[in-house]
């Protein structure tokens, strides 16, 4: 879930830096576009600076991802992103901005699209320290271990006067724990104005963002740190570390939802995604997936080993186990969705049930209708998709197959084994299969031939 928008007191543009290569994740996907709790960690950091009231938002990107800045572009509009190339560090990747924020009068924020559970909460501080009177505000940390980060170098009151870089730090600095996240915020002509003046001796042969805070300093403007906890500023440069983030941000989710009133017995095994809503008094159990677009009323269960996408669960509706239900799926009030049961595009009515071993596809299913094991909604003919609509209080017996488009009417019942081809009206029982056939002792004399034809194999 995203914070809440906040309305600033001053204008505010957020550049959101994405140009990393992401080689350590070893994978064709470009690193901002892998994704956690089922959004992409670009996406996760739009909606932080979404979530601070920024007003523009520029996406720097490498040259070596065009995917990402197809990706940026299309949620921000075309005017969105930058190219940063050759990447010389990151105050040139700021840099890069600078043109497309020359219009822009209010604050701008750094940001890090490799960051995704930097939220909108853990930025604002900054924003704080900023309307307080500082003139550049640096998001800091206390590690558990400082080695290979930045160091903040305070006095007194938070103020901050110098970030130094782990390579370019003696001994002593080293043993400093407040760190740099990387995240800075200041006034656009201020930030720009500093950018200008950073110089690249240093070891790495780059322009480093933190020397804006030295040079800052130097020339008596104020420079203050607001501090987040330690994992909140995380970044994925890894495979292991994607995961990681994942797990810290599905536990925080869970957590909030359990507080919320959400019963889960075992809530390490219940998988979220970014916007999954389950209302208080609702029950999920062992091993539920939450794909992206679903929301789950009060009341309702989720039973165990369940996979949910883009669908809807009413009231006291009951779910699973092992059910599938996917987009477009509303289950009604109180509702059944039983085993092996997978539904796709279907509207279920109040207190209608389908409790066993069926695939319901494309269309509708009336109130206190029921639907037997085995039950099939023959909705594609391999090149378009067609709709079967089960009327209210119909009962469909086991095994049969629905061919779509046709309408079981209101009341109306199909025998168990038919293949429904036509309307069935309201009231009408359906049936569509062969008449059995029986032939006496038939089974009897082909089991003796065949027990016959097996010992003479074995003589």
């Amino acid at each position: 879930m995203t914070d809440p928008v906040v309305k600033p007191i001053r204008p505010r543009a957020a550049v959101i830096l994405a140009a990393g290569q992401g080689t350590r994740m070893k994978s064709p996907t470009p690193k901002v576009l892998h994704k956690l709790a089922g959004r992409t960690l670009l996406d996760h950091a739009i909606d932080a600076a979404e979530g601070l009231g920024c007003e523009r938002i520029i996406v720097v990107v490498g040259a070596h991802s065009p995917q990402v800045g197809e990706a940026a572009r299309k949620r921000l509009g075309p005017d969105a992103t930058v190219i940063q190339d050759p990447p010389l560090g990151t105050g040139h990747a700021v840099l890069a901005a600078k043109d497309a924020l020359a219009d822009f009068e209010g604050d701008v924020v750094v940001t890090y699209a490799d960051c995704p559970l930097t939220t909108a909460g853990v930025i604002a501080p900054l924003f704080d320290q900023i309307t307080g009177g500082a003139h550049v505000a640096v998001l800091g940390f206390e590690a558990h271990n400082p080695t290979g980060y930045g160091r903040l170098i305070l006095a007194p009151g938070h103020v901050l006067l110098r970030i130094v870089e782990e390579k370019e730090a003696d001994l002593a600095t080293k043993q400093v724990k407040h760190c740099n996240s990387g995240v800075l915020a200041a006034d656009r002509a201020i930030l720009f104005d500093l950018l200008a003046n950073v110089r690249n001796d240093n070891a790495k042969g780059e322009y480093y963002l933190t020397d804006v805070v030295g040079l800052a300093h130097d020339r008596k403007l104020v420079t203050r740190a607001a501090f987040a906890p330690e994992a909140s500023v995380q970044g994925v440069n890894s495979q292991a570390e994607l995961a990681a983030a994942e797990a810290v941000w599905q536990k925080a989710r869970r957590d909030a939802l359990m507080v919320e009133g959400v019963t889960m017995p075992a809530p390490d095994t219940v998988h979220l995604s970014w916007d999954t809503k389950i209302a208080g008094g609702a029950v999920v159990e062992q091993f539920v997936v939450f794909g992206p677009g679903v929301g789950v009323e009060s009341g309702a269960v989720i039973k165990a080993f369940s996979h949910l996408e883009g669908a809807h669960v009413g009231e006291c509706a009951l779910i699973g186990p092992y059910a599938r239900l996917r987009p477009g799926a509303e289950i009604g009030p109180e509702a059944h969705i039983g085993n092996f049961v997978e539904v796709k595009k279907v509207k279920i009515g109040k207190g209608a049930k389908a409790n066993h071993l069926s695939y319901l596809g494309d269309g509708s299913v009336g109130e206190k209708a029921n639907i037997g094991a085995g039950t099939i909604f023959c909705n594609y003919d391999g090149f378009e998709k067609f709709e079967t609509h089960v009327g209210k209080g119909a009962f469909i017996g086991s095994n049969s197959a629905l061919v779509a488009p046709v309408r079981v009417g209101d009341g109306a019942m199909t025998g168990s084994g038919s293949v429904i081809t036509k309307d069935v009206e309201d009231g009408a029982l359906a049936l569509a299969r062969p008449e059995q056939t029986i032939k006496a002792g038939w089974a009897t004399k082909f089991r003796a031939l065949k027990q016959a034809k097996k010992d003479a194999k074995t003589k």
